[in-house]
């Protein structure tokens, strides 16, 4: 007789993820592994030290892996200013105020997650700022961390005035006199981020642990770390994961993606591979490094291969901003690759991801297939032409789901400025998966939310959770159904993080990372699949998330 089971969930249905995605109603776990899917058959191995879980019907998954996520930065911001969750500036000024108040010994007033389309233009002033907080530094970057509001001492700390020169990788925002007006756009946002004192690393080690809390508690069992090194206001937090590591505390498998420093070329190479072998422990890993090709639309700094639109509806002289020079770019990629890292672009608008591709493609030229599986996380705006690229190429497709949608920031800072044709090839998920591009998905948390459902409703609906009856389908030809938005959060995103072969899929000999919802989302409308909720996760069998009311 077979050896029992540690653990069996049984009263399915239990959705695999499978290459035929097929569907069971148990699952039995030993030692932190599958041992068995099926039916009936497998409560055969319930002893009497077997721990049984009834699903009652609810459906059993893999564990989400989010492709790309900023963990220590949004366990951070949690803990300070917290701007998230409203749009309104009276609540923000409030909650500036009460926080200052509440913190008079603080020097830097900080946190952070604004939203663009709170103020005219995405643009905030000094002004606001100066009124509540007169006598200590305010340093707030917005909600995508490509923009930072800061009040009249914070400049005067930078010494920027109106003699400062914008950087080449940013903008300062000016009045008509060319005076500094409380809001940085890019590499502006570093010359007073870097002003800003470290948090200490009893803080970062408990940001970090917060967030991991909050990623389980949403069935998040890996992901990757999006930046891991020293970038403008945001800390290392390499350190924080070998603490947790030594602690015992990190429960998730994690890739940190190294930061690449676009002020440098490839003298920066050997110290990643030393940081490569320094960061490879048990769970968490660094073999990948992230490239930051672009901005972001709404403030005209994501690479276009056309000018951006006036307020006019006029051609403009901008094209966004190409943080790394092409030609460099491709040299950059060929030797990583050669060197056996992945590389995690940021490439947003089109320019930026035809760039990124050409990297890759040179790469590929020059070494061969190799197994590294680069990536390309946003993918805002992609030229028809290069949708076939990613398949081509081997370059999975990075998906932010939950930015598909008509919203305030992308009607009114975003549509007016790419125009109808343009604006006709934003979020291209449909011709991604049609073209037979690997999908992996991430939330960019804390940019956006980190609850997978959230992201997956507007994959499946191009609609956003909770918006007003009569909201528009945004490019509904772009859609996915949800067993393919399933995959792409489980299988797509285990695959980029080079972890498809213990996780992934509930399939037997894999690791027994799952999450029991509270319902069977295929089994309900589409418009309530952001309902869903996570009722428990488990990593290796263990769990490490239980709703209240499980």
């Amino acid at each position: 007789m077979s050896p029992t089971a540690d653990l069996v969930l049984t009263g399915g249905p239990v959705h695999t993820v499978d290459p035929a995605r097929s569907r069971a109603t148990s699952v039995a776990v030993r030692d932190g592994r599958i041992v068995a899917v099926g039916h009936d058959e497998v409560r055969e191995l319930i002893g009497p030290r077997t721990e049984v879980v009834d699903l009652k019907g609810k459906l059993l998954l893999p564990g989400f892996q989010d492709a790309h996520v900023h963990p220590q930065g949004a366990g951070l911001e949690l803990g300070l200013c917290h701007l998230a969750d409203t749009v309104d500036p009276a609540e923000y000024l409030r909650r500036i105020r009460e926080y200052a108040d509440r913190n008079p010994d603080v020097e830097w007033i900080t946190g952070g997650g604004w939203s663009l389309e709170a103020f005219p233009g995405g643009a905030p002033t000094a002004e606001a700022l100066d009124a509540i907080v007169p006598d200590r530094p305010v340093f707030l970057p917005n909600r995508d961390h490509h923009g930072a509001w800061v009040n009249s001492r914070a400049l005067e700390r930078a010494g920027i005035d109106a003699r400062t020169p914008d950087p080449a990788d940013g903008r300062i925002e000016r009045d008509a006199d060319g005076n500094p007006t409380g809001m940085l756009q890019e590499g502006a946002v570093h010359l007073v981020g870097k002003l800003v004192p470290d948090p200490t690393p009893e803080d970062q080690l408990a940001a970090l642990l917060r967030a991991q809390a909050v990623l389980h508690s949403y069935g998040v069992t890996a992901w990757q770390d999006a930046i891991v090194g020293a970038y403008a206001n945001m800390a290392d937090p390499a350190p924080s994961y070998l603490a947790a590591l030594d602690q015992g505390l990190l429960t998730a498998r994690v890739v940190g993606a190294l930061w690449w420093d676009r002020e440098r070329g490839a003298e920066q190479i050997p110290e990643l591979l030393a940081r490569r072998e320094q960061l490879h422990r048990d769970r968490f890993r660094s073999c990948t490094v992230k490239v930051m090709q672009d901005g972001i639309a709404e403030n005209h700094t994501a690479a276009m291969l056309t000018p951006y639109l006036t307020g006019c509806g006029c051609s403009s002289d901008n094209s966004g901003i190409s943080f790394v020079e092409p030609g460099e770019l491709k040299k950059y990629v060929t030797e990583l690759d050669a060197s056996g890292f992945q590389v995690h672009f940021h490439a947003l608008g089109d320019r930026a991801v035809r760039e990124a591709l050409d990297a890759v493609e040179s790469a590929r030229t020059a070494n061969g297939w190799r197994d590294t599986r680069h990536h390309l996380a946003h993918l805002q705006v992609v030229h028809p032409h290069d949708v076939p690229r990613f398949r081509a190429l081997g370059a999975s497709a990075n998906l932010q789901m939950l930015w598909a949608a008509h919203e305030p920031q992308m009607d009114e800072l975003t549509l007016p400025f790419l125009g109808a044709e343009r604006g006709a090839r934003q979020y291209p998920f449909g011709d991604l998966l049609r073209a037979g591009a690997t999908l992996a998905a991430g939330s960019d948390w804390p940019v956006s939310s980190p609850d997978p459902f959230q992201a997956i409703h507007v994959a499946v609906n191009r609609v956003s959770p909770g918006a007003p009856e009569g909201t528009p389908e945004f490019l509904p030809g772009q859609r996915l159904d949800l067993g393919t938005a399933l995959a792409a959060y489980t299988a797509g995103s285990a695959h980029v993080n080079h972890l498809d072969d213990i996780t992934g899929s509930i399939t037997v000999g894999k690791s027994a990372d799952l999450v029991v919802l509270d319902r069977d989302p295929f089994a309900g409308p589409p418009e309530e699949i952001a309902a869903t909720r996570v009722l428990e996760t488990f990593v290796e069998g263990r769990r490490v998330h239980t709703a209240d009311d499980a």
